[in-house]
């Protein structure tokens, strides 16, 4: 069973926003593309995969003391119908797919073996942290864009991919840093946005039908338009 947790809403606040970018590879396509408003914006890299994502996240919040986060990157669609590669959505849910017992055949996650990934600050079981996190919903989207899967492995071939999307049945993406950033910004008490460019279907790892440069574009026309409403 998941904990319950209210998303929160994306609103005009004070303060300035962290921008997070996980590699140089999407940092210098980005620049290259035109770049973001940066304006009230502090942007930093954190790095390749949800380990390297949480623990510098954590770190950068501490140092920044930022009133909201942002993360932008790539990301790959498990259903290229509904999330075509070249486009790019804002995610409603981000979830963690590896930790708990077994592998691809039978894992079993935090919520079905009693472990929560964050016992919560009272310990109380509402306020543990299981295998999911909300974030910070986009108001303006006409449809939701759903729960994006953070894997610290990409899917190596499309049955993988479908494991993992039978696993998590709302999944709409996978990516590789989602959730490491999210729990540091849940445990910071910062409001947490994914901003996801989809530059391949998850699986396919022929680079030469990636979108990329189309992704992050996309990615970063969303991103302008969160970051121009979040500005003090």
């Amino acid at each position: 069973m998941r904990a319950s947790y209210a998303a929160p809403r994306l609103v005009r606040m004070s303060g300035h926003t962290l921008l997070l970018i996980p590699t140089r590879l999407e940092e210098s396509r980005l620049e290259r593309l035109g770049g973001l408003r940066w304006d009230a914006c502090e942007t930093a890299r954190i790095g390749f995969g949800p380990v390297a994502a949480a623990a510098r996240c954590a770190g950068l919040i501490a140092e920044r003391q930022p009133a909201r986060v942002v993360l932008i990157g790539i990301a790959g669609t498990y259903d290229a119908d509904a999330l075509a590669p070249g486009t790019a959505a804002v995610f409603d849910e981000v979830a963690l797919d590896g930790v708990g017992v077994g592998s691809e055949g039978g894992l079993l996650p935090p919520s079905q073996i009693g472990f929560p990934q964050w016992p919560g600050g009272d310990g109380t079981p509402a306020d543990a942290v299981m295998e999911s996190l909300p974030l910070a919903a986009d108001s303006t989207a006409q449809t939701s864009a759903g729960l994006v899967l953070t894997v610290c492995a990409a899917s190596a071939d499309p049955v993988q991919a479908q494991r993992r999307r039978e696993r998590w049945p709302s999944a709409r993406a996978e990516d590789m840093e989602g959730f490491g950033a999210a729990l540091a910004c849940h445990l910071a008490g910062v409001p947490l946005s994914v901003v996801r460019g989809i530059s391949n279907v998850a699986g396919d790892r022929d680079t030469s039908r990636w979108r990329i440069d189309e992704a992050l574009d996309s990615a970063r026309s969303r991103a302008n338009v969160l970051l121009s409403r979040l500005a003090p």
